[in-house]
């Protein structure tokens, strides 16, 4: 079986069971009593259920597994990657349940901080351990031709002590805060959807291309699990993520993305599809310290919001998230196939989408509210 054939099949394992777990889990939640009750940071005025991510966890873990599997049974030979998407399925697991409890009891700060951390630490070592001691990240020459491409050669250089250290030091902090950033940013319906579905194909189409079919299973599983997600979140009743989904999304962006450089990806081709997130929770981080507020203090205040409040639906106000991301992910993808100067040039490009994304909260007219 080739790489792409586990791809899609792994991705419509995830879309079926996305899109039917919930009729199982969403009256599990409903004798939990898990609602999500307005409060300073919502942009919804009742209450709505929430935790509909743990379908969207169990969708992602077994579609994944079953092609980790696939990978390593491969025949004639085991596919590249599979020890790879091993480790990104079990972060992005640990990620999602300390999200669940989150949702069931709740954690202090600073068991919750040290957990991250954790996730973090060990996602980030099993990734370089793979990256400097065995083969687990080489590119898939197939129909594809990824031999045309020089980014993977890094990828086999042995980094010296300090470098392995900072690396890990960088993705630590890398991984940890984006799936935070992915929790802030999970206040309209559609937003998170909408980003697991371009985050993953942005992942999906760098696997593609340099013929790498643990990160195209990644992406794509990625895609469909939260394609899934978005009919019961997008229709009434309607239901929310929770905790459970949001860290979920967030650790699986950040460990693909980590694991992808590991692997060789350019930088930006990694990045791109987290570049307005991060730069949407940064600034209003920043803004909001500098005004004298909490960090943790709840608000409404990222760019996202800020559009909503101009009195644009969630899901207009999400597609426009959605569409600075999709962007930046393209542009990122670029960078695969230029030179340095490209790279610089594609780099900008990417700034500006994210400078005019931060900036339409003043550049769009206000709408009247929908009576």
């Amino acid at each position: 079986m080739s790489g792409g054939t586990v791809a899609v099949l792994a991705a419509s394992i995830a879309l079926m069971l996305s899109l039917v777990l919930p009729f199982a889990v969403r009256p599990l939640l409903v004798r939990l009593g898990i609602m999500d009750v307005p409060n300073e940071r919502s942009s919804h005025q009742r209450p709505v259920l929430r935790g509909l991510g743990l379908a969207v966890l169990i969708a992602l873990v077994i579609a994944e597994g079953a092609a980790t599997l696939a990978l390593l049974a491969g025949q004639p030979m085991p596919l590249p990657g599979g020890a790879v998407l091993l480790v990104v399925l079990l972060g992005s697991l640990c990620a999602g349940l300390l999200g669940l409890a989150e949702d069931l009891r709740g954690l202090s700060v600073g068991v919750r901080s040290a957990l991250l951390l954790g996730i973090a630490a060990a996602s980030a070592t099993a990734l370089l351990w793979l990256g400097n001691t065995s083969e687990a990240f080489a590119p898939y020459v197939g129909e594809f031709g990824a031999a045309s491409f020089g980014w993977a050669a890094w990828a086999h250089v042995q980094l010296p002590l300090w470098g392995l250290i900072l690396l890990g030091v960088y993705a630590v902090l890398f991984i940890s805060s984006y799936i935070n950033v992915a929790n802030f940013m999970d206040g309209l319906n559609g937003i998170s959807g909408f980003h697991g579905v371009i985050a993953g194909l942005a992942f999906a189409a760098s696997g593609a291309i340099l013929s790498m079919p643990w990160l195209l299973t990644a992406g794509l599983v990625l895609a469909a699990a939260f394609a899934g997600f978005l009919p019961w979140n997008l229709t009434k009743p309607g239901a929310f993520l929770g905790d459970v989904g949001s860290y979920l999304l967030g650790g699986a962006v950040a460990i693909t993305s980590f694991a992808a450089l590991v692997g060789g990806v350019p930088l930006l081709a990694t990045i791109g599809p987290m570049v307005i997130y991060f730069g949407d929770v940064g600034v209003t981080l920043v803004k909001r310290l500098r005004a004298g507020h909490r960090w943790d203090e709840p608000h409404k205040e990222h760019t996202y919001q800020r559009i909503q409040q101009l009195g644009y639906s969630h899901v207009a106000a999400s597609g426009m998230t959605a569409a600075a991301t999709l962007a930046a992910s393209l542009l990122g993808l670029g960078s695969i196939f230029t030179n340095l100067l490209g790279t610089l040039g594609l780099l900008l490009s990417g700034l500006a989408v994210l400078v005019i994304y931060l900036l339409l909260p003043s550049l769009l007219p206000a709408r009247s509210p929908r009576p």
